[in-house]
C-alpha cells in the first residue's frame, strides 16, 4: 500500500480488521486508476492479484511504472526510450578505452562503463586511469559509492550480484543508468548555456580589440596628415636656388619614402574598418561608430586636403626655382655686361682729357678727328649696353633680387660715369674742330683699310665666338640643324679668304705710296688698331676652330642618337605596360560586377589574378631601369609615348589597391554567407538581380533600381502610403548615410537578415537565466562557477546591479547587459 501511495500521491485509509481484504483492493484500485490516467496500459493486472501477493504480476507492474516515469521521457535523436538511453551511453563512453556499451546487461559487468559515465561529466570524482578491467567488484562499488555520495543517486544494485550473474538483469541496469541520465542532463543544459555566453562574449571582446586598433591607427594617420599639411602649405621662398632645390629634394623624398607607407596604411585601415563592420553585422551587433573626427570620411577628407596641398606645393616649388633661375641668369647677365662696359670705359676719361692735339701735326689732327668720330660711334653703340644694364637692374629690383643693393650701387656708378664720358666727348670734339682747318692731308688708303678691316675683324671675332659657343640641344633634329648651319658657314670661308687678301692688299698699297712719296709713317694705322698681323692671326685661329667644331657637333650627334634610342626603348616598354595596367583595371571592374561561380571560386580566381599581377612586376622594374637611364642622360621629353613613369607608378598602385579591395569584398561576402546560412544559389540569385538593375555597372543601385530589384526577388513593396513608408524604412537600413545609393554589400546584409535567423538578445537572456537557476538576477559566484575566468570577470565588470524587488546583496542585472550587447540599450 505504501508503494501505491507514493505512486498516486494520495493518502489511502488503513483497513480495519475483518474488512482488510476489501479495503486493500480498493486502495490498489485507486493507485491503478492514477497509473492509467498517466497513459500507462496495465494488461491482465488486477487489484486482486496484487493483494493476493502474485509476485510475477506485482513485479511486472513495478517495471511498467519505472519504464513510464523514469525511462520513457528519455529521447536522443528521435529514438525510442531504450534506444535513446543506449545511444546516450555509447556517445558518452566512446573516448574511454576498454568500454564498449552495446546493451544493458553484459556491457556493464566490469563496472568501467559506470565509472566512465561519471568521469565524463565529473572528472574530479573518478581516477579512471587507475581502474582495472580484471577487478569488476572494486570498479562497481567505486561507481555506486561515488554516485550515492556526490550525485544523489541511490544505490540500487549490488556489485557481487552483477558480477556473479552470467547476465545481469537488463531492467535493473536500465533503471539505474536512467538515474545517471537524469542527474547529468541538467548539467548539460548549464554547459550549453555557458558555451553560448562564452561565444557571445568572445565575439564582443574581439570586436572591442578591433575597434581599439582602428582608433589607434586612425589617430596615427590623422596626426601624420596634420603634421604634413602645414609643411606642404608653407610658401615662404628661399633666396638661393640651392636652398629651393633642397626643398624640392625633401619633397621628392616625401613622395618616394614617407608617403607610400601611409597610402598602404590608409588602404589597410579602410579594409579593417569594412571587415569590422561586417563582423558586427554578422554577430547582430550595432555598427561601429568611431570617435568624433576619426571616421573613414574624416580620413578621406584629410587625405584630399593633403593631396591638394601636395599638388600646389610641387607647382610652387618648380615656379620658384624657375624664378630664381631667371634671377640668377639676369644677375649674371648684369655682371657680364657691367664688366664689359667697365673694361671698355677704363682709361676713356684720361684719353678724352688728353690735350695731344695742341702739339700735333696736321695729319695727326686729322687722325685724331677721325679717331674721335670713331670713338663717338663706338660711344653711341655702347648706349644700348648702358640702357640694357639699367633695364636689367630695374627688372632685378622688381623681382625682389636679394642682392639688389649692390646691383643698384654698381648701376648708378656706371650711369654717372656714362654722363661724364658724354660731357668729355663733347668738349674734346669742340677742341679738335677748332684745329680741323689746319689739317688737310689724310691717308685715304688707311681710312679705307680701317673701314674694311673693322667689319672683317668683327666678322672673324663673331665667327670665333660662334665656333667656340657652347650649345645645348635635346633632340636629333636640333643637332642636325646646327650641323647644317655649320656646313653653310664653311661654304662662306672661300669668300672670306678673298676679302682678307683684298684688305691686306690695301695695306701693302699704302706702304708702297708712302715709300714712293717719302712719307714717314708712324708704323700703325691711325684709324684702327686692327693690324694685318691681327687679321692673319685671327684668320689662322678660325681655320683651327673649324675642325674642332666639326668634332664637337659629331660627338653631340652621336649623343642625341643614343638619347633617341633610350626614348624609343622606354616608349616601347611603356606602351605595353601602360595599356596592360589599364586593361587589368577594366577586367577587375568586370569581374567585380559579373562574379561567376561560387564565392570560393571567385576568391580563388581573384587571388590567382592578384598573383598574375604581382608576377608582372618585373616588367615594371625593367621600365624603372630604363627610366633611370633616361634621367641620367638628362632627357626631359619623349614624343614616342604619352606615358610617363609617374603615370605608370600611379596606375600600378591603383591596380594593387583595387584587386585588394575586390578580394576583401568577396571575403566579406563569404563571411556573410557562412554566418547567415545563405546558399550559393541564393547568393548567385542576389548577385544576378543586383547586376541586372545596375545599368551603369557602377556597383551601386539608386532608390528606384533598388526597389525594382526587391520586387524581382519577391519582396512585396506596394505603391501606396504604407508601402512607401516601408520602403523608406528599408532605405534607412541599407543607406544609413542617406547617400542615395545602395552598395552590393548593404544589399546582401539586408537580404540575409530577411531570409536567415540570427542570435538575439532574448537567446542570451535565456542562457543567463539557465545559469541563474530561473532567477531574474545572477551573482558573481554563479558567473565564476559557470564561465571561464576572463569572461566571468568581463561580465561582472559590466553588469549593473539588479534593482528588482527580489534582489539580494551582490545581485547583477543580466537582462540589461544582454540587450546592451546587441545595441538595444546602454550599459
Amino acid at each position: 500500500m505504501l508503494l501505491l501511495e507514493v505512486i498516486s500521491g494520495e493518502r489511502l485509509p488503513k483497513p480495519e480488521r475483518g474488512k482488510m481484504r476489501v479495503h486493500k483492493i480498493n486502495n490498489v484500485n485507486k493507485a491503478l486508476d492514477f497509473i492509467a490516467s498517466k497513459g500507462v496500459k496495465l494488461v491482465s493486472i488486477g487489484a486482486e492479484e496484487i493483494v493476493d501477493g502474485n509476485a510475477k504480476m506485482t513485479l511486472g507492474m513495478i517495471w511498467t511504472i519505472i519504464l513510464r516515469f523514469a525511462i520513457q521521457d528519455i529521447s536522443v535523436e528521435e529514438t525510442s526510450a531504450k534506444e535513446g538511453l543506449l545511444l546516450w551511453c555509447q556517445r558518452k563512453t566512446a573516448p574511454y578505452k576498454n568500454v564498449n556499451v552495446q546493451n544493458f546487461h553484459i556491457s556493464w559487468k566490469d563496472g568501467l562503463a559506470f565509472n566512465a559515465l561519471i568521469h565524463r561529466h565529473r572528472p574530479e570524482l573518478i581516477e579512471y586511469d587507475k581502474l582495472r578491467k580484471d577487478d569488476p567488484v572494486t570498479n562497481l562499488n567505486n561507481a555506486f559509492e561515488v554516485a550515492e555520495k556526490y550525485l544523489d543517486i541511490p544505490k540500487m544494485l549490488d556489485a557481487e550480484d552483477i558480477v556473479n550473474t552470467a547476465r545481469p538483469d537488463e531492467k535493473a541496469i536500465m533503471t539505474y543508468v536512467s538515474s545517471f541520465y537524469h542527474a547529468f542532463s541538467g548539467a548539460q543544459k548549464a554547459e550549453t548555456a555557458a558555451n553560448r555566453i562564452c561565444k557571445v562574449l568572445a565575439v564582443n571582446q574581439e570586436n572591442e580589440h578591433l575597434m581599439e586598433d582602428y582608433e589607434r591607427l586612425a589617430s596615427d594617420l590623422l596626426e601624420w596628415i596634420r603634421r604634413t599639411i602645414p609643411w606642404l602649405e608653407d610658401r615662404v621662398p628661399q633666396k638661393t636656388i640651392q636652398e629651393m632645390q633642397q626643398k624640392l629634394e625633401d619633397f621628392r623624398d616625401y613622395r618616394r619614402v614617407h608617403k607610400p607607407p601611409k597610402v598602404q596604411e590608409k588602404c589597410q585601415l579602410e579594409i579593417n574598418f569594412n571587415t569590422l563592420q561586417t563582423k558586427l553585422r554578422l554577430s547582430n551587433r550595432p555598427a561601429f561608430m568611431p570617435s568624433e573626427g576619426r571616421m573613414v570620411s574624416d580620413i578621406n577628407n584629410g587625405w584630399q586636403h593633403l593631396e591638394q596641398a601636395e599638388k600646389g606645393y610641387e607647382e610652387w616649388l618648380l615656379n620658384e626655382i624657375r624664378r630664381l633661375e631667371r634671377l640668377d641668369h639676369l644677375a649674371e647677365k648684369f655682371r657680364q655686361k657691367a664688366s664689359i662696359h667697365e673694361a671698355w670705359t677704363d682709361g676713356k676719361e684720361v684719353m678724352l682729357k688728353h690735350r695731344d692735339y695742341e702739339t700735333a701735326t696736321l695729319s695727326d689732327i686729322k687722325a685724331l678727328i677721325r679717331k674721335h668720330e670713331a670713338f663717338e660711334s663706338d660711344l653711341a653703340a655702347h648706349q644700348d649696353r648702358v640702357e640694357q644694364i639699367a633695364a636689367i637692374a630695374q627688372e632685378l629690383n622688381e623681382l625682389d633680387y636679394y642682392d639688389s643693393h649692390n646691383v643698384n650701387t654698381r648701376c648708378q656708378k656706371i650711369c654717372d660715369q656714362w654722363d661724364a664720358l658724354g660731357s668729355l666727348t663733347h668738349s674734346r670734339r669742340e677742341a679738335l674742330e677748332k684745329t680741323e682747318k689746319q689739317l688737310e692731308t689724310i691717308d685715304q688708303l688707311h681710312l679705307e683699310y680701317a673701314k674694311r678691316a673693322a667689319p672683317f675683324n668683327n666678322w672673324m671675332e663673331s665667327a670665333m665666338e660662334d665656333l667656340q659657343d657652347m650649345f645645348i640641344v635635346h633632340t636629333i633634329e636640333e643637332i642636325e640643324g646646327l650641323i647644317s648651319a655649320h656646313d653653310q658657314f664653311k661654304s662662306t670661308l672661300p669668300d672670306a679668304d678673298r676679302e682678307r687678301e683684298a684688305i691686306l692688299a690695301i695695306h701693302k698699297e699704302a706702304q708702297r705710296i708712302a715709300e714712293s712719296n717719302h712719307i714717314k709713317l708712324s708704323g700703325s694705322n691711325p684709324y684702327t688698331s686692327v693690324t694685318p698681323q691681327i687679321i692673319n692671326s685671327k684668320w689662322e685661329k678660325v681655320q683651327q676652330l673649324v675642325p674642332k667644331r666639326d668634332h664637337a657637333l659629331l660627338e653631340e650627334q652621336r649623343k642625341q642618337q643614343s638619347n633617341e634610342h633610350l626614348r624609343r626603348q622606354f616608349a616601347s616598354q611603356a606602351n605595353i605596360v601602360g595599356p596592360w595596367i589599364q586593361t587589368k583595371m577594366e577586367e577587375i571592374g568586370r569581374i567585380s560586377i559579373e562574379m561567376n561561380g561560387t564565392l570560393e571560386d571567385q576568391l580563388s580566381h581573384l587571388k590567382q589574378y592578384e598573383r598574375s599581377i604581382v608576377d608582372y612586376k618585373p616588367n615594371l622594374d625593367l621600365l624603372e631601369q630604363q627610366h633611370q637611364l633616361i634621367q641620367e642622360a638628362l632627357i626631359f621629353d619623349n614624343k614616342h609615348t604619352n606615358y610617363t613613369m609617374e603615370h605608370i607608378r600611379v596606375g600600378w598602385e591603383q591596380l594593387l589597391t583595387t584587386i585588394a579591395r575586390t578580394i576583401n569584398e568577396v571575403e566579406n561576402q563569404i563571411l556573410t554567407r557562412d554566418a547567415k546560412g545563405i546558399s550559393q544559389e541564393q547568393m548567385q540569385e542576389f548577385r544576378a538581380s543586383f547586376n541586372h538593375f545596375d545599368k551603369d555597372h557602377g556597383g551601386a543601385l539608386g532608390p528606384e533600381e533598388f526597389k525594382a530589384c526587391l520586387i524581382s526577388l519577391g519582396y512585396d513593396v506596394e505603391n501606396d502610403r504604407q508601402g512607401d513608408a516601408e520602403f523608406n524604412r528599408i532605405m534607412s537600413v541599407v543607406d544609413p548615410n542617406h547617400s542615395g545609393l545602395v552598395t552590393f554589400q548593404a544589399f546582401i546584409d539586408f537580404m540575409s537578415r530577411e531570409t536567415t535567423d540570427t542570435d538575439t538578445a532574448d537567446q542570451v537572456i535565456a542562457s543567463f537565466k539557465v545559469l541563474a537557476g530561473d532567477k531574474n538576477f545572477i551573482t558573481a559566484e554563479e558567473l565564476r562557477r559557470e564561465l571561464p575566468p576572463d569572461q566571468a570577470e568581463y561580465c561582472i565588470a559590466r553588469m549593473a546591479p539588479y534593482q528588482g524587488p527580489d534582489a539580494v546583496p551582490g545581485a547583477l542585472d543580466y537582462k540589461s547587459f544582454s540587450t546592451a550587447l546587441y545595441g538595444e540599450s546602454d550599459l
